[in-house]
């Protein structure tokens, strides 16, 4: 048991699954001379002067006014709230609303000779900080390896000129919906702040959802739609075809979650009761599905899709059939997957919304499923967490600029590995 709940607090970072990084200037190049944002957004708060950790030139607090943001719900026990600096940023405010957002810049973000500026997406339960600028932030296995690095993509990019960017959300977990309209308020302010009509986005794991939601247009019915801004679209290890990760291996991962087996990590069950040395509870809060007036893990629903046509089930994992396709199991009872897809999955939409064909789209995926400290995805090819075949998906996607996969990098590592930042530097010049 002891075993189980380890490995599982390695897990907490795992959803770093999806993030995003944004393409370039005009389409003729250049900069126009330098603008105020839209009205809509309010430069709260500004750190720098050796305020800023990890190597981070400046973060700058906005918010966004528009009416339809609120607060999400944060599970209680407070595995959800903003930690480290990440608090400071916020104001002291350690559950924000999701109207707020960071912006950071790396150093070289005006001064940069490469023209399109690019904008980091990081992906679940993860920060900009160490998402991009220090992997080994959170100790031990946050990377995804047994030794972590203290830079990522963001040094890597800015040492060869690009002007690099990353958004930091408000909540881990949340609405896609909410976070691609807050992607298109980041890419607003860099616009103003450079002159430049385009940026280049990279979205890592779960980033890929709200970046390939913004350019799409799939956006809340009060939202705005995509602003022609977007030169290019790279994504690394982003769910493009979905993954059903949690409900395929869910009584492995559910050790790490449920508070009476010493479960800590910020990450939904696909179960909606589970027996814990011998005590039999339910806990809403931690539902994949919104369940008794609680919905804190959006973000994780949005990304399923069903795979057991093509890699069947986990059929070794306590509990499978009941956690896969719902209903009361030796241990654990669920909905299932496929309850949990119609409460809100955006994948199909993604799909059929389409990125338009003005934004070259590359697609990255990790090739390697020995993510330290977890139940690894073993169905089928992955790296660790989603399928190859989901990462490099191309439905919905006409201009594809290419497609690659890093053999030797797992999910965590698509942020830093070298051939991996090798390769979207690649694809960025």
């Amino acid at each position: 048991m002891w075993k189980r709940r380890s490995a599982g607090r390695r897990w907490r970072l795992l959803p770093a699954l999806l993030l995003a990084v944004v393409a370039g200037p005009a389409a003729t190049g250049g900069s126009a001379a330098a603008a105020e944002p839209p009205a809509y957004l309010t430069l709260e708060a500004s750190y720098g002067d050796g305020t800023v950790t990890n190597g981070w030139e400046r973060v700058d607090r906005y918010l966004d006014t528009t009416s339809g943001f609120r607060t999400e719900g944060y599970p209680s026990d407070g595995r959800g709230d903003q930690d480290g600096k990440r608090v400071t940023y916020f104001g002291g405010v350690s559950r924000p609303s999701s109207g707020r957002f960071l912006l950071y810049s790396a150093p070289g973000w005006n001064t940069g000779s490469r023209t399109t500026p690019v904008l980091l997406v990081h992906g679940a339960n993860d920060t900009a900080d160490r998402a991009w600028a220090n992997p080994g932030e959170s100790g031990g296995y946050g990377c995804g390896a047994l030794s972590c690095p203290s830079t990522g993509l963001m040094q890597s990019l800015s040492a060869r000129g690009h002007r690099v960017f990353a958004v930091g959300f408000a909540h881990k977990q949340g609405d896609n919906l909410m976070q691609a309209q807050i992607v298109g308020d980041a890419i607003a302010v860099i616009k103003a702040k450079l002159g430049v009509s385009k940026v280049d986005l990279v979205g890592w794991s779960k980033g890929e959802m709200s970046t390939r939601a913004y350019v799409s247009s799939v956006k809340p019915s009060w939202g705005r739609a995509y602003a022609g801004d977007v030169r290019k679209l790279i994504t690394l290890g982003g769910p493009n075809g979905g993954y059903d990760y949690p409900y395929a291996h869910g009584w492995a991962h559910d050790f790490s979650v449920w508070p009476e087996c010493g479960g800590k990590i910020n990450a939904p069950s696909p179960h909606s009761h589970m027996t814990c040395y011998g005590q039999y509870t339910a806990h809403p809060e931690f539902s994949m599905t919104p369940s008794g007036g609680y919905d804190n893990y959006p973000g994780q629903r949005q990304m399923l899709a069903r795979w057991d046509g093509t890699y069947g089930v986990d059929g070794a994992a306590q509990d499978w059939y009941t956690t896969y396709y719902g209903g009361q199991g030796f241990y654990t009872a669920g909905g299932g997957i496929q309850a949990a897809i119609d409460a809100g999955s955006l994948i199909a939409p993604l799909h059929s919304a389409g990125v338009p064909a003005s934004v070259s789209t590359y697609l990255l995926a990790g090739g390697s499923a020995d993510v330290v400290g977890i139940f690894n995805e073993n169905r089928g090819p992955s790296d660790g967490v989603v399928f190859i075949s989901s990462a490099l998906d191309t439905t919905g996607i006409p201009t594809v600029g290419g497609k690659a996969t890093i053999a030797t990098a797992n999910h965590l590592e698509l942020g830093w590995h070298s051939a991996a930042t090798s390769q979207v530097a690649t694809w960025l010049s």
